[in-house]
Formats: structure tokens, C-alpha cells, sequence
């Protein structure tokens, strides 16, 4: 054995279930199986509707039927084959070992393991089922072509005198049941035996590797070993290539592919397939353009690959040349796999009418098609038309609903208007016998996250095993939805332990999920962490990935950070847009929003309806009243949009913030009969709330409680006017009305990050570990502060209360208590990052601008409408928010 096998050799693992390769005397012998001529005709006429043999009534030597048989095969002509065999058998032709392989391959080729045991009791009958090891190798790929796992192992521990093909027959065998482990431990065995490894060996070796995460090793000897024996050949490169893409190692899979000059089509797309699964979608797209100018033409897998590079990448253009070729050359006819792409990336690129009509314009639709098409309504939210087609899949097709179909159906039901009873879908599912399916389990773990029952997720997330990206990435996305940032940080921190697993390692999709976790609780180092992840594995300049940073470093106080990234990432969708006006509105910079709509309008980026949300609160911010009146009423001319419930709402806010209550409540009664004007409402409520009018707040909060009864924050706003106009019975009135409808105040809560934690601080709380060194630090803060001309804004108290009670009740904001945590457990100098869930009030804004001067520290707070810097006793706001 040479020294570069020896190694490999060593390096094997050892598995849990060693193969049974223990010698045994005694022949494997099918029970219960008829072996009489007769009885296999009979059978063989019970799977074949075929006429009987007209060769039976000519006398033939038998050569001439072993020969026969034989050619049968090779044309694969199988039924005919076995009808020739079930001729000879009658005329009394006894078969050899010759043909038994022959007819043991038709068997297989047909799938049928019924006949197969029939045949391999006549392979005992007449002698062959010990000795011939030519008729034995061909019983086990029979029985790995029948999907029989146990049958494979049964005939070959019963081989006396393994070969080359034996081995290569088990170890492909073990592949193709995905037991990985043990196929590498059958080759080790193999090499034990001091049998010489072919290329079929090695392929079959290779790919065992490629899915395992410790299979890199392992694959390099399979490399090396290949080139020292000169099996390089076209086939072990391609299946080399694709081991190095899906271990990660794109560069290994890259360097064979320019190295090897035999290199196919199959090459390229192998390449092409991994790059794809790596997401590296732009470097993807050129090496496709390279393929084309060496002459070589793409095909319909070549096709199908690239094609979800147009989706991931929104580029519409390309994916059109896409279909133009395929539509070209046949491949849409020939490939239903290229159909199912094509309408995946049409839905993904938005243009859902478009991939109906190449739905249609199929005809032979296989159910990966129709699963194509109702996974494309469902993601564009179009939840009636994808049951529609679900319905239209089994009653007018024919064709049962897979775990695939049920992925797509599921979410269309949480979302769908029509489909009033949500959990029946469950019902429904496990009536199928598709429950036990992981991809079923993860959408279902997704509808009962969306539908507020986030502990039936995790208790499914806990029972599932075989836990895969897919349902780590649902689990991770099921608590940013129910707000539970935490829960989700953590599941990444849980799922990171696990990346032993190769397809477990966060993906974009990962990222782009738990990043707005991080934003929201201004983890910036756990963001950073994030980010340096991605960028390790080329994901940071993906639009998702890339989009998510910049509203995380936004989020977290770090505008030039978040400017950054946004100038990096190569192609912008309009979300990556929205999300860095939205970020320079949030620390209030309107001006450079404005010009950043700008140009976003020649860069020819179609800016959307959120995109004038973004724009009209960052003039809110900056107190640009006319800049923003002057976006708003010239948006049809000037841009081709009709203003919506949402652009008056933020308009209303626009002057109202700006003191102009009078102007905001006239905009109101503007506005079309048929708009939702809650927001509008809302926003009016807020300025009164901060200018003081009570006439025009009591207006708005009578329109609020008839239109959202249920929204805490519209009563507490009124009750907080009554209260700061000294009408305390009023607002006990409110308070009343509130615990009546069970209508509960979202308490006031500040997160900071420290270390690998997040500490969350709630008003008035004192649960907190460090909570009575907190307040001791804050009232021999105050005595500092007091001595500077800090006076305590009472008026934020909106309780009937004496005087020092309510300064009392002051020092115990949550925001408060954040800062101090933050002077106290970091070091001199740092920055101090607070995030905090409702606006903060007067005196917490005024009392911070102390804090800064007298810690000599940067304060970042950012609550829920907009950045806060404070520094030197100023802050970046002006005082206007």
C-alpha cells in the first residue's frame, strides 16, 4: 500500500455501526418467494401486459437465448428481456453466468423488487449464489436500485471472493442511502483487504466526503491519491470540484476547473452550481460569461442553476436572456427543472403575471412546476390565488400535495382573509402523513410565531432532531417576529455550537434575520461580530445581507458606519435605499436624505411607497417643514406616486412636530373619504401631546378610540395632555376607561449592551442585580447635577403626587438606569449606546445633557422615533423631537 493511501487510510473515522463483514456459510435465502418457472410467469405476466414470446415454438441453442437476453439489455428492451428468460426457463435453457447479470441489471433498471426476489431465488436454484461474484456485485446494485438497505448488506457479507466491483458496488451502495460515515468505513475495510481503489472507488469516496463537515481532509487524500494514480480523468474532476464547492473551499473547486484542460460542460456547471450554493451570485454570472466565450454551450441544468442568481439578485434583464436561450435551444421543453426556475425567479423579481404565463405556456407540468407557482403567490402575498392553484394542483391535475406543495400552502393560510380557521391547516397535514416532514415542521413553526402562539414553535423546534439551516433560520425569525430579540440572539448563539454540521453554518438568510435583532437592542457588538462573519464568508456585499448591516449600524448610533457599508455593496435594490434615508432621518440629517432620494432618482432606482416615508421623517427630524410639503405635494408630478393613508400620516406628523397643530388637523380633513386615517389621527394626537392642545387632542383621540379601541398608547397620550393640563380627574378618567378594556400600557423599557450581554432596564423596576447600586450612583449624581442648574422637569410625571414623590419617580426611568448601568461597568471615555421602546421624555433628555458634561462621556439614545447624541452637555436634536 503506498504511503499517500496509508495516510488516508489512518485518517478514517471509525463509525458507531461497523459493517457486517463477518463471513457466514450458510446462503442468503429469500422466504416465502415461488420458484417454480411457472410461478415467475405468472408473475411476470401480472407486471408486464405484454403478448407472450412468439421465439418459444423455434428451437435455439443456447447461446442463441443467453445472446438474445443480452442484446435485450443492452437495447434496453428489460420487459422483453425478462419475457426471454421466463422463455428459456420453460424450454428448459439453463441460464449462466452470463446471464444472470444481464437480467439481474433489466430487474434492476425496472425497479422492481418483487421480481428482483424471484430472480435471486433462481440465482440459488441454479448454483450462482455464492461462487460467481459477477452475479452477486449485480444482486447488490439490484438491491440499491430497489431502495432495499438490508438486502445490500445480506448479499454482500455473503460474497466469498470480493473484487474491485464488490467494494465499488457497497461503498456506491452506502452513497446512494446517504450513510456517509459507513461508506468511508467500507472503503477503509477495502484497503484493509488490499484491494486496489479505482476511479469509480473514488468518485463514490469523494462525494461521501463532500457531506461530511470533517470530510475536507478526508477529500484532499482522495485528491492526492487520484493524482498519483493518474485518475484524474473528467469524471473524478468534476466530482472533485463539486466536493471543494459544497465544503466551502469555492477556490479549490476553481483552481481545478483553470487547471484541467479536459474540463466539460459538466465541469462548468458544477462550478457554476457551487458558486450559486455559496452565494457568490455575481462571480457566478462570470463564469457563466466565461463558459460561453470558450465556446462552451450552456444547457438546461446550466440554465436552471444561474437562473436564482436573476432572482437573489432582482436582475430582471438578465433572467429574460435567460428564458429567450432557453426558449431558444429547447431547453424549457426538455427540462422542467428550467421551468420551475424560471418562474421562481419572475415571482422573485416581482413580476408574478409573467411566470403565470410561462406556468401555462407548459403543459407537461410536474408537481415541482405547480409547487413553483404557488410558492411565487405566496411570497408576493397573492395567499387566495396560491390556494386557488393548490386546489386547482389536486382536484383538476390529479397530483397529491408533496411536503414541498405544504411549505408554500401553509403561510398562504396564516395570511389569507378567507381562511378564517389558521390551525386546521395543521390538522390537514398530519391527515397527509406529512407532519413527521422537517420542511413542514418549519413552516409550521412559522404560522404559530406569526399567529402570536411563539411556544408551540419552540416546542416543535424542540422535539424536531434533525434540526437543518432551514429550521434554525424559522426559529431565529419566529422571535424577531414576536419582538423576542433576545430569544433570537441567543438561538444564533445555540446554532453557532452546532456548526460542526456543515449545513449548518449561518447563511444570508441567518444574517439578514437576526441583524434587526441586533438593531434593536443596540447590540453593536454582537452586530460587529455578525458583520465580520460575513464578510470572512463573502456575504457582506449581498443587497439582503448588505441592506440588514446598514439598518444595524443605523439603529446602533453608528451612521458613518452604516454609510460605509451602503457605499460597498455593488448592486442596490430600493430597500438598501430606503434603509440609509431612513438612517440619516433617524439621526437628523434631512438635508442628506433628501439628496440621497436624489441620487437614488439617477442611479434610476424607482423609489417606493416607503421610500417617501423615510424621506418625510427625516424633514420631520430636522424640523424641514417646506422642504417636506414641497416632496409631498408635487409626488405625482415630479415622481409618479399618489400620496397614501401612510404619506398623510407622516405629513401630519411633519407639522405638528413643527408646532403648526392648526395646519396638521386642516391636512386631516383633507384627505380621501376611502383612507384609513388612524395614523394620520395618531400623529396629530402626538403633537398635541408635545405642544399642549387640548382642543385638538381631545379630537383626535375621540376619532382614535372609534377606529382602534384597542391601542393603549392613544389613551395614555390623552390622558398624559389632562395631566400636564392639571385636569387630573379627566385623565383619571381615561385611566379608568382603559382597565375597563382591559387595555393594558406598554411599560417603559431601555436595553445596553455590555460584554456578551444585553441588560434590559424597565421604569421603576428594581429587579435588576446591580438595581440598588444603580440608584445609589443616580441620587449622588443628582447633587452633581442640581449644582450645574440641572432642574427637574416635574411635569413629566403624570400622576397627582407631591413634589419630591415625583422626583423620586423621575430618577427611576428606565433610560436612567441604562446610563448609569453603562458609567458604572465600562471604562472611562466609552461611548455609552442606550436604546429605549417610547420616546423619551423632557426631563430624561434634559437630565442626560448633564450626565454628558459632568461623566465626560458621548451618550447615544436612541428611542423610538429618532438618535439622540449627546455630548458636552448639548445634544444633536437641538431640543427638537
Amino acid at each position: 500500500m503506498s504511503s499517500c493511501l496509508l495516510h488516508f487510510h489512518l485518517l478514517l473515522p471509525p463509525v458507531s455501526q461497523p459493517l457486517p463483514f463477518s463471513r457466514h456459510k450458510r446462503p442468503y435465502l429469500l422466504r416465502a418467494t415461488p420458484t417454480s418457472s411457472a410461478a415467475l410467469a405468472e408473475v411476470s405476466d401480472a407486471v408486464f401486459d405484454v403478448a407472450p414470446s412468439n421465439l418459444i415454438s423455434q428451437p435455439r441453442s443456447p447461446e442463441f437465448w443467453i445472446d438474445s437476453l443480452r442484446s435485450k439489455v443492452r437495447s434496453n428492451l428489460l420487459r422483453e428481456a425478462v419475457l426471454t428468460y421466463i422463455d428459456m426457463i420453460v424450454l428448459g435453457i439453463t441460464p449462466d453466468n452470463f446471464a444472470f447479470p444481464a437480467l439481474l441489471k433489466a430487474v434492476a433498471d425496472l425497479r422492481d423488487a418483487d421480481l428482483g426476489k424471484q430472480i435471486h431465488a433462481h440465482v440459488y436454484k441454479f448454483g450462482y449464489g455464492v461462487d460467481s461474484v459477477t452475479v452477486a456485485n449485480t444482486l447488490v446494485n439490484l438491491y440499491r436500485k430497489c431502495g432495499d438497505f438490508g438486502a445490500v448488506y445480506k448479499v454482500f457479507d455473503r460474497i466469498t471472493e470480493r473484487n474491485q466491483v464488490s467494494w465499488n458496488s457497497l461503498i456506491s451502495s452506502l452513497c446512494s442511502f446517504e450513510k456517509w460515515e459507513m461508506a468511508l468505513e467500507a472503503f477503509r475495510r477495502m484497503l484493509d483487504e488490499d484491494v486496489e481503489p479505482s476511479s469509480f472507488t473514488l468518485v463514490s469516496v469523494a462525494i461521501a466526503c463532500s457531506n461530511l463537515s470533517e470530510g475536507l481532509l478526508l477529500g484532499k487524500q482522495v485528491h492526492a491519491f487520484s493524482l498519483r494514480k493518474g485518475e484524474l480523468n473528467s469524471f473524478m474532476v468534476n466530482t472533485l470540484v463539486g466536493m471543494y464547492g459544497k465544503l466551502g473551499k469555492l477556490g479549490s473547486s476553481k483552481a481545478l476547473l483553470g487547471s484541467f484542460e479536459g474540463r466539460d460542460l459538466v465541469t462548468w456547471n458544477t462550478v457554476l452550481s457551487s458558486l450559486c450554493q455559496n452565494e457568490q451570485f455575481l462571480e457566478a454570472l462570470e463564469y457563466l460569461r466565461e463558459m460561453v466565450l470558450n465556446g462552451v454551450e450552456p444547457d438546461g441544468f446550466t440554465i436552471s442553476s444561474v437562473l436564482p442568481v436573476c432572482s437573489h439578485l432582482e436582475m430582471l434583464r438578465t433572467g429574460k436572456e435567460m428564458h429567450a436561450y432557453a426558449l431558444k435551444n429547447g431547453s424549457l421543453d426538455e427540462n422542467s427543472f428550467v421551468g420551475s426556475a424560471l418562474v421562481d425567479m419572475y415571482c422573485n423579481c416581482k413580476r408574478v403575471v409573467t411566470a403565470r404565463r410561462v406556468f401555462d405556456g407548459i403543459f407537461d407540468r410536474k408537481i415541482g412546476l405547480w409547487n413553483a407557482m404557488i410558492a411565487g403567490y405566496a411570497q408576493n402575498e397573492r395567499d387566495e390565488e396560491a390556494l386557488s392553484l393548490f386546489i386547482e394542483m389536486e382536484e383538476s391535475a390529479g397530483l397529491l400535495a408533496n411536503t414541498t406543495t405544504m411549505a408554500s400552502v401553509v403561510p398562504a393560510c396564516v395570511r389569507s382573509n378567507a381562511f378564517s380557521r389558521k390551525e386546521a391547516i395543521h390538522g390537514f397535514v398530519v391527515k397527509r402523513g406529512l407532519g413527521e416532514d422537517r420542511f413542514v415542521q418549519n413552516a409550521l413553526m412559522d404560522m404559530y410565531s406569526r399567529l402570536g402562539k411563539i411556544d408551540i414553535s419552540e416546542m416543535i423546534f424542540g422535539k424536531l432532531e434533525d434540526k437543518d439551516l432551514v429550521t434554525w433560520n424559522t426559529m431565529i425569525t419566529g422571535y424577531v417576529f414576536s419582538e423576542c430579540h433576545e430569544d433570537a440572539l441567543l438561538v444564533l448563539h445555540k446554532m453557532q455550537n452546532f456548526e460542526r454540521k456543515a449545513d449548518l453554518k449561518p447563511n444570508s438568510i441567518t444574517l439578514m434575520t437576526v441583524l434587526p435583532s441586533c438593531a434593536a437592542l443596540s447590540a453593536l457588538a454582537k452586530g460587529k461580530e455578525i458583520h465580520a462573519y460575513s464578510i470572512k464568508n463573502n456575504l457582506a456585499t449581498g443587497v439582503a445581507v448588505g441592506s440588514a448591516l446598514v439598518d444595524m449600524y443605523a439603529k446602533c448610533g453608528c451612521l458613518h458606519n452604516a454609510r460605509k457599508v451602503f457605499d460597498q455593496i455593488p448592486i442596490r435594490n430600493v430597500i438598501t435605499w430606503n434603509v440609509i434615508i431612513m438612517a440619516y432621518g433617524m439621526h437628523g440629517n434631512g438635508q442628506d436624505a433628501i439628496d440621497l432620494l436624489k441620487m437614488m432618482m439617477v442611479q434610476k432606482v424607482k423609489p417606493n411607497e416607503v421610500t417617501f416615508i423615510s424621506v418625510f421623517a427625516a424633514c420631520s427630524h430636522s424640523g424641514m417643514v417646506d422642504e417636506g410639503l414641497r416632496i409631498f405635494y408635487n409626488m405625482q408630478n415630479e415622481y409618479g406616486f399618489e400620496p397614501s393613508s401612510d404619506h398623510y400620516a407622516c405629513v401630519v406628523d411633519l407639522l405638528g412636530r413643527a408646532g403648526r397643530v392648526e395646519e396638521a388637523y386642516q391636512l386631516i380633513n383633507t384627505m380621501p373619504l376611502d383612507f384609513d386615517k388612524a395614523g394620520a389621527w395618531s400623529s396629530l394626537l402626538g403633537a398635541c401631546r408635545i405642544h399642549n392642545n387640548l382642543e385638538i387632542g381631545e379630537i383626535a383621540a375621540q376619532n382614535l378610540v372609534q377606529l382602534e379601541p384597542d391601542v393603549a398608547s392613544h389613551y395614555v397620550l390623552l390622558a398624559n395632555i389632562y395631566s400636564s393640563a392639571g385636569l387630573w380627574e379627566k385623565a383619571t378618567e381615561v385611566r379608568r376607561k382603559m382597565k375597563e378594556k382591559g387595555v393594558r400600557k406598554e411599560p417603559g423599557c431601555s436595553w445596553i449592551e455590555h460584554g456578551d450581554e444585553v441588560h434590559k432596564f424597565i421604569a421603576g423596576d428594581s429587579s435588576h442585580p446591580q438595581s440598588e447600586k444603580l440608584h445609589g450612583y443616580l441620587e449622588a449624581l443628582w447633587e452633581k447635577m442640581r449644582k450645574e442648574g440641572y432642574v427637574p422637569d416635574t411635569s413629566c410625571v403624570l400622576h397627582n403626587v407631591e413634589e419630591d414623590e415625583k422626583e423620586v419617580l423621575l430618577c427611576g426611568h428606565s433610560e436612567k438606569l441604562a446610563i448609569a448601568f453603562g458609567i458604572l461597568n465600562t471604562s472611562p471615555g466609552m461611548v455609552i449606546r442606550v436604546a429605549k421602546n417610547l420616546r423619551v421624555c423632557n426631563d430624561c433628555h434634559q437630565a442626560t445633557k448633564f450626565i454628558s458634561k459632568i461623566v465626560d462621556r458621548e451618550i447615544i439614545l436612541r428611542d423610538v422615533r429618532r438618535f439622540h447624541h449627546f455630548k458636552n452637555g448639548t445634544c444633536s436634536c437641538g431640543d427638537y423631537w
